[in-house]
């Protein structure tokens, strides 16, 4: 009995201390967008009339379980609900953690950005040349934000960035320009800057990141922390359309869902969709968005009481939704 208890007894500890190379993927938490995080609106609106909503509108995530024993590692591929995958594959090799998880936080961040634009251009907000991010240390540095819209340059007046770009190319390096803008919550104002230089350019630059993106004399804050990735974008842009709209795009319905989102509404396709779509199931949703190239793996999800509708567009999805609400038939998976 000792002799056959000890192989057992040194399988126990090398199950308990070894580690393997493997990561754990299942079902994350979800998040109501239309809801409250720490006390803070998930999607938080300053500057306009806000609608009332009730339901949910829940953005999910997948979650990851690194460096896991030998036992944790048997325990989550005998469950059936967790997925075993090569830890190369969820971390490439030639990238620290450090910088994989700066990525995700950049491509969370993006995602933000574009959830905001696709809601704006849906709400039928006008172009203008708008200011993505403004650069540390550069001439604009203080006197233009982030958000801010660029209405002309010396009195000549800019409605897209072709031309903004155009006018510039008229200044050197050293030359003072004054700028007329728009800025969110705020009179419109100009600002004087003296252009600084490039490595590779004769002309001017103002040390701002531009882009012609739909407009709005608001602000919009997404108040989630620790998630990375760009599948939120989404249920975000759904939140900033619901929040600014009268009536309730979902029904009143426990809604969930996933999907990348573009700054002209296109929704993308995203990894894990069937532990999401296990999560939202959990969490009480009746219904989730799908993004079209997601279909085929999505119904491949055991579970049940959910219905799986599919969606390639913002447009189409706040469409699904109120076809939904009113007993009709949105597009399924």
């Amino acid at each position: 009995m000792v002799v056959a208890l000890v192989p057992i007894l040194i399988f126990a500890i090398l199950a308990s201390v070894v580690t393997v190379p493997y990561v754990a993927l299942g079902p994350g938490p979800t998040f109501d967008t239309l809801g409250e995080v720490d006390g803070k609106q998930v999607v938080a609106i300053e500057g306009a009339d806000v609608h009332p909503t009730s339901g949910h509108l829940n953005m999910t995530t997948v979650s990851q379980r690194d460096g896991l024993t030998l036992g944790q590692a048997l325990i989550f591929w005998a469950s059936g609900r967790d997925q075993l995958l090569p830890r190369d594959l969820v971390y490439p090799p030639d990238k620290s953690r450090e910088e994989i998880d700066e990525a995700n936080t950049q491509d969370f961040r993006q995602s933000e950005d574009s959830a905001e634009y696709a809601a704006l251009q849906y709400l039928k907000y006008p172009m203008a040349v708008t200011i993505e991010s403004i650069e540390e240390d550069g001439p604009s540095k203080g006197k233009l934000q982030a958000g801010d819209a660029i209405d002309g340059v010396n009195n000549t007046p800019v409605a897209n960035l072709e031309q903004f770009q155009e006018l510039l190319k008229a200044y050197k390096p050293g030359d003072t320009i004054v700028v007329d803008y728009r800025r969110k919550n705020a009179p419109m104002g100009s600002a004087e800057i003296t252009l600084g230089k490039h490595p590779d350019r004769d002309q001017g630059i103002l040390g701002v990141n531009v882009l012609d993106a739909p407009w709005a004399p608001f602000t919009v804050e997404f108040n989630l922390a620790n998630i990375g990735g760009p599948s939120a974008g989404l249920m975000f842009s759904l939140a900033v359309v619901d929040k600014l709209t009268t009536g309730d795009i979902n029904g009143g319905k426990f809604v969930a869902g996933t999907g990348t989102i573009s700054g002209d509404g296109k929704v993308g396709s995203i990894g894990g969709i069937t532990h999401k779509i296990v999560a939202a199931q959990e969490a009480g949703a009746t219904a989730f968005l799908v993004p079209a190239d997601n279909c085929a793996e999505a119904k491949t999800a055991d579970v049940d009481g959910i219905e799986l509708l599919k969606v390639d567009t913002l447009e189409h999805a706040v469409d699904g939704l109120r076809t939904l609400s009113a007993g009709g038939e949105p597009p399924r998976c």
